[in-house]
């Protein structure tokens, strides 16, 4: 019985595998640039102010920062990039927080930003603060945003990626992300019940980074990983920089303990972090408006 049951699965799986291999085509008249060793997307808003960069966390892009830049735009030059391995940048791994830093920083080089304000959210937190310790000289300030850029070991050496061998995981991957419902189910859990639902242009934007050529091998090689994040020690490193800091979370991020924002505030020597009422994770979609106007204090600091 073990066994028909295997075959009907495997035969199912090699079924969906073929039958899915059309890759979705990168969206036309997107802006790149080299930024170290990956061609970088990015986004651009606004034109007046000092400049910010928005750094997305995990399986996010930098669409994802789209209602919060469009308001920070009024007042401030602003860029959102997407990471290696995300988005529609060039997928080059190791997909970690160094890799990672030297392409914002390699990203605020090309781009000829002066002393920009960087925003992490999640595990770009750990992004940008490994950013402004190789960097410190070419940043202007810090937000950490709903993230505490801690190398926790989440998802880190998961058994997952290797129990789930082709052509499963590749037929579960692909059905994953063609299915509206679980597209929207995700982004609704992550961005709480004030955040606007998706409709389809919403579910096309989640979705296609992970449908264009690589980003399958991309997925798998940072699921193996686990959570981009730094060390602790490395973190409160943080705390001996000159430059702004700002922490930033929802009051009621469920990613994280109720502890962790004054934490991680007192880690890197930030004021007593901000709490947005009633958010959740992805604050910056939920409550634009008070993100924008922390980032925009922290840049006038």
């Amino acid at each position: 019985m073990l066994v028909v049951l295997w075959g009907l699965v495997t035969a199912a799986s090699m079924v969906v595998v073929r039958t899915t291999q059309e890759r979705a085509a990168v969206p036309a008249g997107l802006s790149y640039v080299q930024a170290g060793d990956v061609r970088t997307r990015y986004r651009e808003w606004g034109s007046g102010g000092s400049p910010v960069v928005l750094v997305h966390g995990a399986f996010e892009s930098a669409d994802a920062w789209t209602p919060t830049a469009e308001v920070l735009g009024r007042t401030r030059h602003v860029y959102a990039l997407d990471l290696t391995g995300n988005g529609y940048s060039q997928r080059k791994s190791p997909y970690d927080a160094r890799h990672m830093a030297e392409q914002v920083n390699a990203f605020i080089a090309a781009m000829r930003l002066v002393k920009p304000v960087i925003v992490g959210h999640s595990s770009g937190a750990a992004v940008v603060a490994e950013a402004a310790l190789r960097r410190p000289d070419a940043i202007g300030g810090l937000m950490l945003l709903d993230g505490d850029a801690l190398l926790t070991g989440a998802g880190e050496k998961s058994p997952l990626p290797y129990l789930i061998i082709d052509p499963y995981r590749t037929a579960v991957l692909r059905l994953a992300i063609r299915s509206d419902w679980l597209v929207r189910t995700a982004y609704a859990r992550a961005c709480g019940p004030r955040c606007p639902r998706l409709d389809a242009r919403g579910v096309d934007q989640w979705r296609r980074p992970f449908m264009v050529p690589g980003a399958e091998k991309a997925v798998w090689e940072m699921f193996r990983n686990g959570v981009v994040g730094i060390p602790t020690a490395r973190l409160e490193q943080v705390r001996a920089l000159s430059m702004p800091k700002s922490v930033v979370f929802g009051a009621d991020d469920f990613v994280f303990s109720r502890s962790t924002p004054a934490e991680t505030a007192a880690r890197i020597g930030a004021p007593p972090p901000t709490l947005i009422p009633r958010a959740q994770h992805m604050v910056f979609v939920s409550d634009p408006g008070p993100v924008a106007a922390a980032i925009d204090a922290l840049a006038r600091r």
